[in-house]
């Protein structure tokens, strides 16, 4: 049995549930969002720390303010009182959040807080060669913006798009990916002599072969054009919204946030090296998303 002593300083210890809730708060935002989550379930002290503006303040970009006006309200907590900052949060998550008029929109990844975006066909550059007659702008019924564009017909197709560096979270690795999808008649897309870079102030950093449709007779007939017979070839995948995406390449988080100098884009493109007719490409957006 313990002695009157031991018991009487065990009794003193400071356990961590006992630190006031600005000490446990100030120790879960040096976290994650997802830890914070899991830290509200050990015990009612961790869960008021957890859910506090101290944390979830820490855990939203610091320009968030910019594009809160237009974001999602998430359902207030009962006992809330207003709109906290874990409903920002959750909100900026949900839904993609139109910035900048509509050229772009932002959303935040759920586990680490890392801005996202997506740059509409609008916003990207694509080929004129034939002007007003290479591409049409339609809408369709499964994309986030009001258009996109649609390829009737050209023989160079190169599509890159632009963001700066500076935009990225810090310390944050990401890749860029081409979401697209295709028209009945589609042309010219099976070939294996595609190429995708990803090139920050002007430096390429990544470089890989594509095929945005697959086709295992089309590569036989090509064999040996381009890159296809040279360097494994990336396929698409096709995603939850009914839109199909290839990821372009990937800006590790040095380059991305440290190795950037002021004022430097990423640019991301897509190009077809080989010159024969393509038709049936329809561009949605291409996405800047964080990966691990």
């Amino acid at each position: 049995m313990a002695s009157g002593g031991e018991a009487a300083a065990a009794a003193e210890e400071t356990r961590v549930g006992d630190l006031p809730e600005a000490c446990l708060a100030e120790v879960i935002a040096l976290t994650s969002p997802r830890d914070a989550c899991r830290l509200a379930a050990v015990s009612p002290s961790f869960r008021a720390a957890a859910e506090s503006d101290a944390v979830w303040g820490r855990f939203l970009p610091p320009d968030y303010r910019a594009v809160v006006p237009l974001a999602p309200a998430a359902p207030t907590p009962a006992g809330g009182g207003g709109r906290r900052k874990k409903c920002v949060y959750l909100g900026l998550c949900d839904k993609p959040v139109p910035v900048d008029d509509g050229s772009m929109m932002v959303w935040l990844e759920k586990e680490s807080g890392a801005k996202c975006f997506a740059l509409p066909a609008r916003k990207l550059s694509l080929p004129w060669e034939d002007g007003e007659f290479s591409w049409r702008w339609t809408p369709h019924p499964l994309s986030r913006f009001e258009e996109v564009a649609q390829l009737v017909d050209c023989t160079c197709l190169d599509i890159y798009g632009r963001l700066p560096a500076s935009a990225l979270t810090p310390a944050t690795a990401y890749a860029a990916y081409l979401v697209f999808g295709t028209a009945e008649g589609q042309r010219g897309l099976s070939f294996p002599d595609q190429e995708t870079t990803v090139a920050i102030g002007g430096r390429v950093v990544a470089r890989h072969a594509v095929c945005l449709r697959p086709d295992d007779a089309e590569a036989r007939k090509f064999r040996g054009v381009g890159l296809g017979g040279a360097a494994p070839v990336r396929r698409p995948a096709r995603r939850g919204d009914g839109w199909s995406e290839v990821e372009v390449g990937r800006v590790s988080a040095g380059e991305a946030a440290g190795g950037a100098g002021a004022g430097e884009d990423v640019v991301a493109s897509f190009e077809v090296l080989g010159w024969y007719p393509k038709r049936g490409l329809l561009v949605e957006c291409m996405e800047f998303r964080p990966v691990s």
